[in-house]
């Protein structure tokens, strides 16, 4: 039986034991950082991470990063990192390389099965996402596998995007699980053609619905139109690098705008985003809007963020740790280097603030720990994993 996501985060979280973290000799970076609600200490738990895209947490606390680059990166509870065997090829020119990683909803929770790796979890699947090279370009790629010591085994593809395309960017690549065990993936319009991200017969500029072995669910919103695939979820999206679905099971997600104009959208199934033909960005070349601010028939934003923030990596506040935060989101930025608290009234945003600025360079991650503890990654050549804390 499938036990939903939050109940097994609530169980995690009980007592919010921060003592359980990675990295017991952390390196302080930032020994109290001031907010309006909560003194933090920013940590930095382990190094050496090339170009960092993505984290999992494994049950027994270690964790799983994913580097464009094309390795997994096993880090250890005294922040000691080793690369994993049996990872694919993956194509990382411009933007690509490998990106997100989820753990099956019930990894960890019982069941067994017995197969050429020995006895395993019936659910103990890694979920990762990958740029694929392939005639024509890269496709954005959805696969699974185990995890067996220091190497992934059972690696089976299970997803592969409907065309390959050049170049290299907007593979949005993001993963969240609904709590029904269907699992969410984010696909960029690939870069040259926003025009694709309106176009139902393609799964660029999207969000996807797929069960856990990549099949489509037969409730999915557009089954019945034989103009659009069977896969989507939402249209209109542009480049979504943020995403994650709350505890009381909506789904949020942070998107990159054309040189502004970056949005945080409340995503909803059958839902069309608006891009291109509506957007709050300009173009680069003529820094002049592109398409209009709203169309009949098309969701606006729930959040514009200012200036150029670069949204990548989502988190909701749960747990014990930071109780004036419940219930809100942490947005990380890449180039404006910012982590954002947004807090929300319903579906619309009612307070904002700046929680770091530069600290730790571009937030390509955040992730709540099991500890209740918030973990960020930054993309850098040399980037580390940090976590925050309540200041002592």
């Amino acid at each position: 039986m499938h036990t939903p996501r939050h109940a097994l985060l609530t169980a995690l979280l009980l007592g919010g034991a921060l003592s359980a973290s990675p990295g017991q000799a952390a390196e302080i970076v930032e020994k109290r950082i001031t907010t309006k609600h909560h003194d933090l200490r920013l940590e930095r738990i382990a190094t050496g991470l090339e170009n960092p895209w993505a984290m999992a947490e494994l049950p027994d606390g270690r964790y799983l990063v994913t580097e464009r680059s094309g390795s997994i990166a096993l880090i250890d509870t005294d922040g000691e990192v080793v690369r994993l065997d049996g990872v694919p090829e993956v194509s990382n020119h411009g933007q690509g390389g490998l990106l997100d990683i989820v753990l099956h909803p019930d990894y960890g929770n019982g069941g067994s099965s017995s197969d050429s790796t020995g006895a395993t979890g019936e659910h103990d699947w890694i979920y990762f996402t990958w740029s694929q090279a392939g005639d024509g370009g890269t496709a954005s790629t959805l696969s699974r596998a185990r995890l067996e010591g220091e190497r992934l085994v059972d690696v089976k593809e299970v997803f592969v995007q409907d065309r390959f395309s050049q170049p290299g960017r907007h593979y949005g690549s993001r993963l969240a699980w609904l709590d029904d065990g269907t699992l969410l993936m984010s696909i960029g319009d690939r870069g040259v053609t926003p025009e694709r991200a309106q176009d139902g017969g393609d799964h660029a500029g999207s969000f996807l619905r797929l069960t856990a072995t990549g099949d489509v669910p037969d409730d999915n919103p557009f089954v019945d139109d034989d103009d659009t695939l069977d896969a989507l979820y939402s249209l209109g999206n542009r480049n979504p690098q943020g995403l994650t679905v709350t505890y009381d099971g909506e789904i949020w997600s942070t998107e990159h705008g054309p040189r502004t104009g970056d949005e945080l959208n409340r995503i909803e199934p059958g839902v069309n985003y608006g891009w291109p033909e509506v957007s709050r960005g300009n173009d680069y070349a003529t820094n002049q809007p592109i398409g209009v601010d709203s169309a009949p028939g098309m969701r606006d934003p729930v959040h514009v963020f200012e200036g150029r923030f670069a949204p990548s990596g989502l988190a909701e506040v749960t747990g014990d740790a930071f109780p004036a935060w419940q219930g809100d989101l942490l947005a990380g930025g890449l180039s404006s280097e910012k982590l954002v608290r947004l807090s929300l009234d319903g579906s619309e945003v009612s307070e904002r603030e700046l929680i770091l600025e530069g600290e730790i360079g571009r937030i390509r991650d955040v992730r709540l720990g099991h500890d209740g503890a918030i973990y960020l990654l930054n993309d850098e050549a040399d980037g580390s994993l940090f976590r925050l804390t309540p200041a002592d």
